[in-house]
């Protein structure tokens, strides 16, 4: 945004363009009324921390306020509590509409969307080899509440590398980590989890192909194969050979735990053993599953592949080459069609699988979230007065409208939910403005089946009809 017209009245230092991010995410942005002039700003966030300078957006032409401005400050753990504690607050008693609060993203970057509160919030650090997930949430608990510690360890060994996490519960406290720790560790915020999913669909599904879909074996004889579920597979394709083994690779978008792969993969009668393969250098859920015999790692990889957990995301399904002989495979392939005549035939098998949240295509999505939410309530009659209204942004892609109807009733009185066609975005509507700000506290930002929801307080439909389109 080159528009930007402000000042650093009142003294002090003011950042050339080079430093606008040093230190990284010490820069603010703010959704604000047109009418509210740089120095209640500078009033209402001085309290946060050493205020650098102040950008009010204008038009080029007639000077007017955009309603946008920008703070920077002296410190990224500043910024980060200026966020958090001013998101969602009027600046004066006489406003109507509550402001919004971003911390900005970087010039360098490529991409115009706001900083995730997960980017902020877990640190990447060196450590003693000797040190424990006690050890390191020793040392970091002072700088605030966390979420979790976890160690990288060589998945052959099991020796940890000298590299650990530290997930915190807000963006200030691990901000205040990496500016007050002692530097031998070196402590920098890590890549984002989520980051695959900023990728397209059609960009996942194809490396995803590539690496699980590209070596399927050409097993013609497997009378399963010409159920409906494997349809899908086009006989056709020309496909490299693959060793069958007992041992299988298990890859997703979204990541997993060990419980939940256990659980999927223990469907299928046989399993080992299954261990979660985390990497900080792969942006999908890795893991390793083990079965007794092949026959069940065959039946497995093709009941299994194309999975849907949660619902939304398609687990991959491949061998891996666990050193068995090769010459079994002719005898393992009939063992296997005779396990799925057996296994799949049998009702008592297949009830399992919606207790996992999976789905293999006709079962109604269920929903999948780490969120501890309200048990269902009554909508509130359509023709009920509306209190308020939510907007909902949906990353990377609208959740369905059942489930999001699902969702948003259960903090009561809700009275319509609804997406708008072609957007990655959506409206709900409340009759009571305690059960929407419920609501916005507890999904803002949150995952939901693999779709992370901002939800805020939308505009009221007389200024949004009057709003230009967005050209920043």
């Amino acid at each position: 945004m080159d528009e930007a017209g402000g000042s650093a009245s009142g003294g002090g230092f003011r950042p050339g363009v080079d430093s606008l991010d040093e230190p990284p995410n010490s820069r603010i942005f703010l959704v604000i009324s047109k009418y509210t002039p740089e120095s209640v700003l500078r009033e209402r966030f001085a309290p946060f921390g050493d205020i650098q300078d102040i950008w009010v957006v204008r038009d080029k032409h007639t000077k007017e306020s955009k309603g946008i401005a920008f703070v920077k400050f002296a410190r990224s753990s500043q910024a980060c509590r200026a966020m958090e504690e001013m998101h969602g607050q009027c600046l004066s008693p006489s406003d109507s509409k509550p402001i919004k609060v971003f911390i900005a993203q970087s010039r360098s970057s490529g991409s115009h969307r706001d900083v995730e509160d997960e980017e902020l919030t877990r640190i990447f650090v060196m450590i003693p080899k000797s040190y424990t997930e006690e050890d390191l949430r020793e040392k970091f608990k002072v700088y605030g509440d966390i979420e979790y510690c976890s160690i990288i360890k060589n998945k052959v060994t099991g020796e940890s590398k000298g590299l650990g996490y530290v997930r915190y519960l807000k963006p200030s406290q691990a901000a205040q980590a990496i500016e007050n720790c002692d530097r031998s560790f070196r402590a920098i915020l890590a890549e984002p989890k989520n980051k695959a999913a900023e990728s397209s669909e059609q960009d996942y599904y194809s490396n995803m192909r590539q690496e699980t879909l590209g070596h399927e074996p050409r097993v013609n004889m497997f009378p399963f194969e010409q159920q409906s579920e494997f349809a899908s597979f086009d006989k056709n394709d020309n496909r490299g050979q693959e060793a069958i083994s007992k041992r299988l690779s298990v890859v997703s978008r979204v990541p997993f735990t060990e419980e939940q792969l256990f659980s999927i993969f223990d469907i299928i009668p046989g399993l080992e053993y299954c261990e979660v393969q985390r990497d900080p250098y792969s942006n999908f859920g890795h893991g390793v599953v083990q079965y007794f015999n092949v026959a069940s790692a065959i039946y497995a990889k093709y009941k299994l592949h194309g999975f849907q957990y949660p619902p939304g995301n398609r687990i991959g399904v491949s061998f891996m080459d666990d050193g068995s002989n090769a010459t079994e495979k002719m005898a393992t392939q009939m063992v296997a069609a005779q396990l799925a005549s057996m296994v799949w035939n049998n009702p008592s098998q297949q009830q399992f699988l919606p207790q996992f949240g999976g789905s293999s295509g006709s079962q109604l999505p269920q929903i999948q979230t780490d969120v501890v939410l309200p048990s269902c309530k009554k909508k509130a009659p359509p023709e009920t007065a509306v209190k308020e209204r939510l907007f909902i942004v949906f990353n990377p892609r609208p959740l369905p409208l059942d489930v999001l109807e699902d969702i948003f009733c259960r903090f009561g009185n809700l009275i319509e939910v609804y997406l708008v066609s072609g957007k990655n975005v959506g409206y709900a509507k409340y009759a009571d403005r305690i059960s929407a700000n419920d609501a916005i506290t507890t999904l803002h930002g949150k995952i939901l089946n693999g779709v992370r929801l901002k939800v805020m307080l939308a505009d009221s439909p007389r200024e949004e009809s009057n709003k230009r389109q967005r050209t920043y």
